[in-house]
């Protein structure tokens, strides 16, 4: 059995696949008073992609060196393959591989002299190393350029090269800090096409990102940080529900004809419109329910061909910005209401 094979397999038997690879209960953190990470709870499987998606500043980083050990919570539990970072930080960090946002180098070795020089520190030598050195950089598509010196690589080729100094140690979790940051797109694709790579193998990876739809692409599943706090969690579809309104609203294509005589009559239906925004041959369908299967069994039956179809506020930018609105206008809104108290007790 192939070591993906036996990687996979460890993902999804046995007690392993039901114990997460990251869990925080109430994780928080405070600088001088402040807090950066506020009661953070959250649990990440074996094989998935979790997007930390947030501004600067919102305490993405600070959560991932809580998490790395390298920093010490102020309250709360984290655990990590099972570990206490703080406690059992060696134990963690032979399990994890973390790429930071700007990632160093030796600039005067080459990417294998580089790679061969994180291989020692991780005790491994000889034949074993060069082979893994060797797989790895054919992986990340540097074996070409693996003899050149490091300082001669683009912005693109350094972070490839930082996500193969990750995977030396062949870690159960990799945390990537804006693995995408300053990458031309071709750059952006090789890398999160990596990141889908290792989730497919048993691999956890957490992403820290402020790119939405990078995080959209690749992840599972997206924590949403505003202010040092976690607001929501979960899939996209998820999310968009959480905010939900009551009602749905559909973005709709149909060529050959009007659907409006077609779907006004659906129980579920409450109005069918044109949608200028959209230009000729779009519609926005307002409904009680997401029923979108039945929508385009409708139109087909009705020999109008469906060219599009889009629940509107399901793309991470919508449900982000959402999201931001509303923890703004909450945070707004208890400032006032402190204000007014004072100019009371005043």
């Amino acid at each position: 059995m192939s070591e993906v094979e036996t990687r996979a397999g460890a993902a999804t038997a046995g007690p392993a696949a039901t114990t997460p690879r990251i869990a925080t209960d109430g994780l928080t953190k405070r600088y001088e008073g402040a807090t950066v990470v506020d009661t953070l709870s959250v649990e990440v499987a074996a094989g998935e992609v979790f997007g930390l998606l947030g501004p600067n500043g919102a305490g993405k980083t600070t959560t991932i060196l809580m998490l790395l050990g390298l920093t010490e919570p102020s309250a709360g539990t984290v655990r990590v393959c099972g570990f206490d970072p703080t406690r059992q930080a060696l134990a963690v960090r032979r399990r994890v591989g973390y790429l930071p946002d700007d990632v160093g180098f030796y600039s005067t070795l080459t990417g294998r002299q580089n790679l061969g020089f994180t291989a020692r520190l991780n005790r491994l030598n000889g034949e074993t190393a060069q082979r893994r050195i060797d797989e790895l950089l054919t992986r990340v598509g540097l074996l070409e350029a693996a003899d050149s010196r490091v300082a001669t690589y683009s912005k693109g080729m350094r972070q490839r090269l930082g996500i193969a100094d990750v995977l030396i140690k062949d870690p159960e979790v990799v945390v990537l800090d804006e693995p995408t940051a300053g990458i031309d797109p071709r750059g952006t694709v090789e890398v999160l096409e990596l990141v889908e790579d290792l989730a497919a193998e048993g691999v956890t990876v957490l992403l820290a990102s402020h790119l939405l739809q990078q995080v959209q692409q690749t992840c599972h599943r997206i924590g949403i940080f505003v202010g040092g706090g976690m607001v929501a969690s979960g899939t996209v579809d998820e999310l968009a529900a959480e905010l939900g309104t009551g009602r749905i609203e559909l973005e709709v294509g149909v060529a050959g004809g009007d659907p409006q005589a077609v779907l006004g009559d659906m129980a579920t239906v409450t109005a069918v419109e044109p949608d200028p925004a959209g230009g000729p041959g779009r519609w926005r369908v307002t409904a009680r329910r997401d029923d979108r299967a039945a929508i385009a069994g409708r139109l087909a039956e009705a020999g109008l061909g469906l060219t599009h179809l889009r629940r509107r506020g399901d793309d991470l930018d919508d449900v982000y910005l959402r999201y931001f609105s509303a923890e703004t206008d909450s945070a707004e809104t208890d400032s006032g209401q402190t204000d007014d108290a004072d100019t009371q007790r005043r």
